[in-house]
C-alpha cells in the first residue's frame, strides 16, 4: 500500500534555506540558551524553544505559543528551522512496516523506516544522503554519497514519524543510508540530543548505531563509554571474501575490527552485534559458519543473520530457507548467539536505500 501526502517535487514542498544561517535544532540546551542571549532576549528563552522542538515537536516557529512575536521574527531571520515532511510513506500490507521518504531543504531526499515490536516501536534512520562505502549488496551506495545530515536531519526523521504515526519511539537504529561513522562528529550531537531527559529522552540502552568497521572511529567511540548497541556489518568470516563484498575490507581488516571489538567491549560492557547478510554461493556454506564461529569465540557478542534482499541492479540471490537453517544451526552448535533477523516490510522494498533509489530514477526520467 502506497501513502502520498504530496506528489509535488521536493523542492515545492520546503523552501530552500541558507546553510549559512545557524540550526537551531541541532544545538544542545546550553547551546541554545547562549544563542538566545546573544540575540539580546532572556536566557529561559531557550528552555522554552527547546522544548517546544524536541518535547512537543512542533513543526515550526508559529507553533511556540509562549515565545514572543519579536523573537520568533529574529530567529525566522538568522536561524533554520528543519522540520520535515514525507514525500512518500509505504506500508507493508503483511506486517504494518513503514517506510518514509522526506524531502530535505536542497531538494535531496532520504528515507526511514518504522517497525512496530512487542517490545515498542523502533525507528531505523540514515545518517546521510547516499553512501560512500560501495557494499555490493545494498542500495544505499549505487549512487555514491551526496552529504552528510545534520543532527537535526537525522532527529527530524524520528520527530516526523512520531507525528505522523502518533505513536511514540522508543528504540532508535542508525543503520539506514550512509556510514554513521564516516558523520562522526554530527553522530556524536545526534546522540546527545537524543538522550537528552530535557529532549526526546531515549535511552542509549534502546539505540544501535551501525558501522561496516571504520576502526579508528570504532576506538573513538569506546573511549566516550556510552551504553548504546554497536553493531558491526560483517558479512564474511575472512579479509578474501569480506573484499569481495565491502571495498572498506580493503581499509581494515577483520583482525583490526575484532581488536576494536574487544576493546569497545572492554571499555563499555556491551555486547557486540554482528550483522551478517546471507548471500546464496558466497558466504552462506558451512565452511563459513565454522570459520565465523572461530572468529567470534570468546567474544560477547550476538550474531543476526539477515537474509539478503535483492536489488536488480546486482546479482546476488537470497539464501535457501535451508541453508539459513543450517547456517543458524552450526553457529548455535559451536557456542555463538544467533538469530534471524525476522524480514520486515519485504513487499515494500524495506532493504535500505531501495524507495529513495526508486524515487531518484523515476524524478530523473520525468
Amino acid at each position: 500500500m502506497r501513502e502520498v501526502e504530496n506528489m509535488q517535487d521536493v523542492n515545492d514542498m520546503q523552501n530552500i534555506q541558507d546553510d549559512r544561517l545557524t540550526d537551531i535544532k541541532s544545538l544542545n540546551l546550553e547551546e541554545l540558551t547562549e544563542f538566545i542571549a546573544g540575540l539580546g532576549e532572556a536566557k529561559f528563552r531557550g528552555k522554552q524553544i527547546y522544548d517546544w522542538m524536541h518535547v512537543k515537536k512542533v513543526e515550526s516557529l508559529d507553533e511556540m505559543g509562549n515565545v514572543p512575536g519579536k523573537l520568533k521574527e529574529k530567529l525566522r531571520k538568522e536561524t533554520r528551522f528543519v522540520c520535515l515532511k514525507p514525500v512518500d510513506v509505504l506500508i507493508s500490507q503483511i506486517d504494518g512496516t513503514r517506510k518514509y521518504l522526506f524531502g530535505l531543504h536542497d531538494g535531496n531526499v532520504i528515507e526511514s523506516v518504522f517497525m512496530r515490536y512487542k517490545h515498542g516501536n523502533s525507528v531505523c534512520i540514515s545518517s546521510q544522503v547516499g553512501c560512500r562505502m560501495g557494499c555490493r549488496f545494498c542500495a544505499s551506495t549505487l549512487d555514491g554519497l551526496t552529504r552528510n545530515l545534520t543532527p537535526s536531519e537525522m532527529l527530524e526523521q524520528i520527530y516526523a514519524i512520531e507525528r505522523h504515526t502518533g505513536e511514540r519511539v522508543s528504540n532508535v537504529v542508525v543503520m539506514g543510508s550512509g556510514e554513521p561513522m564516516d558523520n562522526y562528529d554530527n553522530l556524536l550531537k545526534f546522540i546527545e540530543l537524543l538522550t537528552d531527559v530535557n529532549g526526546i529522552n531515549i535511552s542509549q540502552r534502546n539505540l544501535t548505531v551501525s558501522t561496516c568497521g571504520i576502526v579508528p572511529k570504532i576506538n573513538e567511540l569506546a573511549k566516550r563509554k556510552f551504553q548504546m548497541t554497536l553493531a558491526i556489518s560483517l558479512h564474511a568470516s575472512s579479509d578474501e571474501q569480506r573484499k569481495e563484498l565491502m571495498p572498506v575490507a580493503n581499509a581494515f581488516s577483520i583482525e583490526e575490527i575484532m581488536n576494536a571489538c574487544r576493546n569497545y567491549f572492554e571499555n563499555t560492557g556491551r555486547r557486540i552485534t554482528f550483522e551478517y547478510s546471507l548471500v546464496q554461493g558466497v558466504n552462506d556454506r558451512l565452511e563459513d559458519s565454522e570459520r565465523l564461529s572461530r572468529l567470534l569465540k570468546g567474544l560477547n557478542c550476538h550474531v543476526n543473520l539477515i537474509p539478503v534482499n535483492p536489488i536488480k541492479e546486482r546479482n546476488y540471490r537470497q539464501s535457501t530457507a535451508k541453508s539459513i537453517t543450517d547456517f543458524k544451526n552450526r553457529l548455535e552448535r559451536n557456542g555463538i548467539n544467533v538469530t534471524i533477523r525476522r524480514e520486515m516490510g519485504r513487499d515494500i522494498n524495506g532493504a535500505c536505500g531501495q524507495l529513495r533509489k526508486s524515487y531518484m530514477d523515476k524524478r530523473e526520467n520525468q
